[in-house]
């Protein structure tokens, strides 16, 4: 059975006529004559009873009615889920970031544009981002570096000075600004390897020829934090980043730039797909 000669029936069957199937399908009505009568021949069945111009369907006729009103009845849903996904009336968004603070204003903007589209976030350091971006389990990623990789698409978005943060009892915490050299001997708590505010520090430091001392490497923002508070050691963290509070003091660093980026990635054999072609947009105006 080929899927024209049901098409055709089904139309004959809710029609009532072979001239209206006809219209309604395009086509002549020869060619729907002719797709009714193959489907019967084929399974030596008698579908429509017809006695002079009234056409209705026999016994089997209409099981197999009940049975094709199902099948394009799903069929019409499927096409209205293409079409609304194509038009961005439904559909789901996969970020990846490596924190909430360099994506939050881009996933206000792209829900702004498309209330309808499903969004969800996950965080990692930029490793983890792109691993998600490459076994497809995130449509787009928001890093902070800048990526030279050909299977990668990477537009920057922002950048974000880097300072360093202490405790209220830290020498620092009177001061608005420090120096490189300043940084050398000083308990210094980093972030995980991978981590582009930490490569981005270690950067700047070998550049002045500073050697701090390393007490802890922590994947973690709020334990770091809480550990600066609570006076084990100091920490470099993105501007954008940093989250005020009693018993700390951020201060930048004044002879040198030490910045992170906020670049916005997908895989470059995607970015053609309407949703992520679209969070491109938005990122890009501004808006």
């Amino acid at each position: 059975m080929r899927l024209t000669q049901l098409r055709s029936f089904h139309a004959v069957a809710t029609e009532g006529s072979f001239t209206r199937a006809a219209q309604s399908l395009h086509v002549s009505q020869p060619t729907v004559t002719t797709q009714v009568r193959q489907l019967e021949e084929l399974y030596k069945v008698e579908l429509f009873h017809r006695t002079g111009r009234r056409i209705r369907p026999t016994e089997i006729g209409e099981r197999l009615l009940q049975l094709s009103r199902q099948m394009f009845g799903l069929e019409l849903e499927a096409v209205q889920v293409l079409r609304d996904a194509g038009e961005l009336r439904s559909g789901h968004l996969r970020v990846a970031a490596v924190g909430p603070s360099h994506v939050t204003k881009m996933l206000a903007a792209f829900n702004h544009h498309y209330p309808a589209i499903n969004i969800s976030v996950s965080t990692g350091n930029s490793e983890d981002v792109l691993t998600r971006l490459l076994d497809y389990s995130a449509d787009v990623g928001v890093l902070a570096q800048v990526l030279k990789d050909k299977r990668f698409v990477s537009v920057p978005y922002s950048e974000h000075p880097i300072v360093i943060f202490c405790n209220a009892e830290h020498r620092f915490a009177r001061r608005r600004s420090i120096r490189t050299v300043e940084l050398q001997g000083e308990k210094l708590i980093l972030r995980e390897q991978g981590s582009t505010t930490r490569k981005a520090i270690e950067l700047a430091l070998k550049g002045a020829g500073v050697q701090p001392t390393v007490v802890m490497e922590v994947a973690s923002r709020e334990i770091i934090r809480e550990a600066v508070v609570q006076g084990l050691g100091i920490a470099a963290v993105s501007e954008v980043e940093y989250v005020p509070g009693a018993g700390l003091h951020a201060v930048r660093i004044n002879d040198v730039q030490i910045k992170t980026y906020a670049h916005v990635v997908c895989l470059a054999e995607r970015r053609d797909m309407r949703l992520i072609r679209a969070f491109f947009e938005i990122i890009g105006s501004g808006s």
